[in-house]
């Protein structure tokens, strides 16, 4: 978050002052009551004490101060207390210094004071020195702000005490004196009130990160007016809502008011200090020592020394640190540091087990000729922590009846001494994937398969919020296979198979991917772009450039959800025949096999679903897909499509149900096309 320079309008030289924290109320609620209980009883025999005057004694005073607490972030105390005093002025021959010690039985006489009433005739509100106000307004608010002292009205010292209270609660007086005043008319009680400044100027300090406008508007409405401490109490409720709604250790932790009506606000803002890393035993709890190099950790996380933390921050750091997919458990503790307003961050970590062997199994959505053919089975071993740095290592063998891949992956997810947060990939790749896409099986109901060698190198960015880059370098070899593994150029209807005319096609592709993401949902926006140049390094190499786009959006409706999709690409210059674009089949236009719609050059596939929930992690689904190849059929090598006769357009509407599951949403779907054919469609995952 970024830091300002605090908020100055001017400044003044003489500051109030501020009651020390030892004074307490005993002493002078004592001598208070002590002295009214003597006017009491001099106004029953309508004579005063010998020492007073006309004007009776002090009956109470009560006085309202801002003081500041000794701050602890960890457990938010009050950012001020108001303090109100009953105090009596010692009498002239007084030989008493400090707190008054009481006498014997004044405890019961002020009981029976408290509730002895006498009658008051008439009551007004003026300054200090017992002159009228200068603005009638506050005196409204005076004599609004009481409600048991009214003319010719009998009251008791408990009710004087509580309007007291009352006028000082209005928030517009430092300071309220009754005065009992002996006329002919009767008793007149006299509140006599000190308000306070007009407010003329702010300064604020400690502030790094609360911005001046916000001050600025919460201070605006009362420039020119007198101080309502009321208001200044919601104005420091709401700086202290702004740190919280924004998980940020800050409070005020002092309000001081300057003769000249200039306030001044101090802010408290934790800084931090240090942050560790502490790695605890899985099983026991107890802190042990980790394999991750906490460089690799503390590198993750955005709070950084120095700067106010804040919760919502480290929440994410938090998270951060979880994608990781190291760590089982992941928490972050603020700890007071050894300097004053500042927190030292603990953040304790559980390590996972960093590498081991699995199997498991799936089933490939490019086989057309019944669904047990389509099932593969795998087998992996993946270390997730090498050399303690976070880089992950791959190797696995997927393998059914055609498909079958072999890949060694190895991955860098934040390169060293990089502030990019770029990532590495080096990929080596062997795989046999169906070539019934776009060839479709032989005369002999044979199969032909695409072998593909690949290694290439794939660097990853974030380029801004919500958007990342893919960059990489990508060398090829591949080829068509009959069912006994021997090369062949040619399909059963005489169409190429290889752009070269050799067993093999050759080439050496440069990558370029940009991803745009909403909330990572599958339901949320996404775009998609992917371009690939091929490049023409030797004679026999390909040269071409295919380009791919995606763009999905969904809306929630309701309990419902409207998923809308479109997908498109266009490839010129030289490419092997089987790199087509296929449309048709589960994540394309369903209600035809994969493929079946047409292959080509160009293509377009739209798509608009409508879920809704069912029962428990059960919804159900309707949809419809449409999808084109541009006219560009004919323009691919050999026209496959055109000799197998395939239409080039279609459409499939349909219904499912989708379950979730820990492998991703099981997906049963029976659609119909606009040939009248039906089928069904299973799938494992979200659509492509």
């Amino acid at each position: 978050m970024h830091r300002n320079e605090g908020v100055c309008f001017t400044s003044s030289s003489f500051k109030i002052p501020v009651p020390s924290p030892s004074q307490t109320l005993a002493s002078p609620l004592s001598r208070a009551r002590h002295s009214l209980f003597q006017l009491l009883h001099s106004l029953r025999n309508r004579s005063l004490p010998p020492t007073t005057s006309t004007h009776s004694p002090l009956l109470c005073c009560a006085s309202l101060s801002l003081t500041a607490q000794t701050y602890d972030l960890l457990n938010a105390p009050l950012l001020c207390s108001a303090s109100l005093s009953l105090s009596q002025p010692n009498p002239p021959d007084s030989t008493q210094s400090g707190s008054e010690v009481p006498q014997k039985g004044q405890s019961t006489t002020a009981g029976r004071y408290d509730e002895e009433r006498v009658l008051i005739s008439e009551v007004l509100v003026r300054n200090k020195d017992g002159e009228e106000l200068e603005r009638k307004d506050l005196e409204m608010e005076a004599l609004t702000a009481l409600k048991a002292c009214r003319a010719n009205s009998a009251l008791t010292v408990r009710e004087v005490q509580e309007d007291v209270h009352r006028i000082i609660d209005s928030g517009y007086f430092s300071s309220c004196m009754p005065v009992a005043v002996d006329t002919r008319d009767g008793i007149r009680l006299v509140f006599q009130v000190e308000p306070n400044q007009e407010f003329h100027g702010l300064v604020c300090e400690g502030a790094n990160v609360l911005p001046s406008k916000f001050l600025e508007d919460a201070f605006r409405e009362g420039h020119g007016k007198v101080v309502n401490l009321k208001r200044l109490d919601e104005v420091i409720n709401s700086i202290n809502g702004w740190y919280m709604e924004r998980g940020l250790f800050g409070l005020v932790s002092g309000v001081d008011i300057f003769s000249g009506g200039i306030i001044r606000l101090q802010v408290a803002e934790a800084e931090v200090n240090n942050i560790s890393i502490r790695f605890l035993d899985r099983k026991t709890g107890e802190p042990t020592k980790g394999k991750t190099k906490p460089e690799t950790i503390l590198r993750q996380l955005t709070t950084k020394k120095g700067q106010v933390y804040s919760m919502l921050q480290g929440k994410r750091d938090v998270d951060t640190v979880s994608t990781m997919g190291l760590m089982a458990d992941v928490s972050i503790i603020p700890q007071p540091a050894g300097d004053a307003g500042k927190v030292d961050l603990v953040m304790n970590v559980v390590e996972r087990p960093s590498g081991g062997f699995s199997a498991g199994g799936g089933i490939s959505s490019g086989i057309t000729s019944g669904p047990l053919s389509g099932l593969i089975g795998s087998f992996a071993y993946s270390h997730r922590n090498l050399f303690g740095r976070n880089q992950k290592l791959n190797i696995s063998l997927e393998r059914g009846q055609i498909d079958s891949i072999f890949r060694i992956n190895y991955t860098d997810p934040w390169i060293e001494r990089d502030d990019k947060r770029t990532s590495r990939t080096i990929i080596i790749q062997n795989s046999r994937t169906p070539g019934t896409l776009v060839h479709g099986n032989q005369h002999d109901n044979s199969s032909l398969s695409i072998g593909r060698v690949t290694a290439g190198i794939e660097f990853s960015r974030p380029l801004r919020p919500k958007w990342s880059g893919t960059a990489g370098l990508i060398f090829q070899h591949a080829g068509a296979r009959d069912e006994k593994g021997n090369p062949i150029i040619k399909d059963f209807y005489g169409s190429p198979l290889t752009a070269s005319g050799k067993p093999y096609d050759d080439m050496l592709v440069a990558k370029f991917e940009c991803v745009c993401t909403g909330s990572g949902d599958q339901g949320s926006s996404m775009f998609a772009f992917n371009m690939e140049q091929g490049l023409p390094v030797m004679p026999e190499w390909l040269f071409f450039n295919r380009v791919n786009a995606r763009a999905r959006k969904g809306v929630e409706i309701g309990p419902t959800r409207l998923l809308l999709s479109l997908s498109g690409g266009k490839v010129v210059g030289s490419f092997s025949p089987h790199e087509a674009f296929a449309i048709g089949g589960t994540n394309s236009v369903r209600g035809y096999e994969e493929g079946a719609v047409g292959s080509g050059r160009s293509y377009v596939v739209g798509s608009s679903e409508v879920s809704f929930p069912m029962l428990g992690p059960v919804e159900g689904v309707i949809f419809a897909d449409y999808g084109h190849d541009l006219w560009s059929g004919p323009s691919v090598p050999g026209d496959p499509a055109g000799a197998r006769y395939k239409p080039g357009s279609g459409y499939g509407y349909g219904f499912g149900i989708r379950v979730d599951s820990p492998l991703g949403p099981l997906r049963l779907e029976y659609a119909f096309n606009d040939r009248q054919a039906k089928r069904f469609h299973f799938g494992v995952g979200h659509r492509n």
